[in-house]
């Protein structure tokens, strides 16, 4: 059925209203659903829009200085670190300088040791020298004595002779240049 106060022919087909007054009453109550809902849910629903998003720039401003505490703390652990690692620097420079200190002086200390080492060694090869050659002196005085005895045909036991004649022989020893074999 055509609708009569549509100036236009349009077939809506079952969607087309029997009534007029169906019409109006739709209008009516979907106007008095509109009123209540503006009324009274909607404001309810803008109040809790209005409050969380309170709660979220609440959050986003607490995050941001969450945020800059932790900048400032990381920019003081960081120089904190950055100090640490100049206190390690300066403790391995010091290290490496008393290091170098106990390395110089063991090394003069051992430089002292080996010239008290070597002087006493020479002092020691020296004593030992003279024993050896007063031991000789007197070897060589008593076999010198005993050819002398045998070449000469008298007794040279008496002791101030057989010392000046030993003295004698070991001085023209000690003139005479040596001989190489």
């Amino acid at each position: 059925m055509p609708i009569a106060w549509c100036p236009l022919e349009i077939n809506l087909g079952p969607l087309a209203p029997h009534n007029i007054f169906e019409v109006a009453i739709g209008l009516v109550t979907a106007g008095i659903i509109w009123f209540g809902f503006a009324k009274f849910i909607s404001p309810g629903f803008e109040k809790m829009y209005q409050e969380r998003s309170r709660q979220i720039e609440g959050g986003i401003e607490l995050a941001e200085r969450a945020q800059a505490e932790a900048d400032a703390l990381r920019n003081q652990y960081a120089a904190q670190l950055a100090d640490a690692n100049g206190e390690a620097n300066a403790i391995r420079d010091q290290a490496k300088a008393q290091a170098a200190a106990i390395v110089e002086q063991a090394r003069d200390q051992a430089g002292r040791e080996s010239t008290r080492m070597l002087e006493q060694a020479k002092a020691q090869i020296e004593t030992e020298r003279e024993i050896v050659s007063s031991q000789l002196r007197g070897e060589v005085g008593t076999l010198a004595t005993a050819l002398a005895s045998k070449i000469v045909g008298e007794s040279l036991e008496d002791d101030d002779r057989a010392r000046r004649a030993i003295d004698r022989f070991l001085a023209q020893l000690a003139t005479q240049p040596a001989v190489k074999g």
